[in-house]
């Protein structure tokens, strides 16, 4: 249900993102609604992307960052916004999308999400049983950041890079 996609690069510029825009090899992305569900469709998007680039070997670490990318968004990136937590009737609208990049050394997992507000680690307490989010993101990838939208894009990106080699 995925798309091949435009790389972030266009929105963001090479220098966000250490990635050679002549070494991408694929893009995916996919659109997903303010539900639930959406962090399990996130996981299976990204488990048929990667065996299709070869990388079912780094699935259990990429779906990790991707569940926890995925859900910060819904969380927290879709501000006041109503989620349908429930059983929603009706089409909803993709509020928020995952982007899957492949260059010669790295991947690069990317949430857009509409909120532009700065995602912060939280300081969680060590029985606390959230919170612990991007400091998982930091912890198992090998670099992550976020900017914002400029232009006619709202909102923030946020992304993870893992080495490929």
């Amino acid at each position: 249900m995925g798309t091949e996609a435009t790389p972030l690069l266009e929105e963001l510029g090479h220098p966000f993102l250490p990635v050679d825009p002549g070494s991408v090899s694929g893009a995916a992305a996919i659109g997903l609604v303010p539900r639930p569900e959406s962090v399990r469709q996130a996981r299976d998007f990204t488990r048929r992307t990667l065996h299709s680039w070869r990388l079912g070997e780094q699935f259990d670490a990429v779906a990790l960052v991707v569940s926890e990318l995925v859900t910060n968004a819904l969380r927290h990136g879709l501000g006041r916004r109503t989620l349908d937590w429930g059983h929603g009737t009706g089409p909803m609208r993709a509020d928020l999308e995952l982007e899957l990049m492949l260059s010669t050394s790295r991947l690069v997992c990317a949430v857009r999400d509409p909120s532009e507000l700065e995602p912060r680690p939280a300081r969680a307490d060590s029985a606390a049983e959230s919170g612990r989010g991007l400091q998982l993101v930091e912890s198992f990838s090998d670099d992550w950041g976020w900017r914002r939208l400029s232009g006619k894009g709202r909102g923030k990106i946020v992304w993870a890079i893992f080495l490929t080699d």
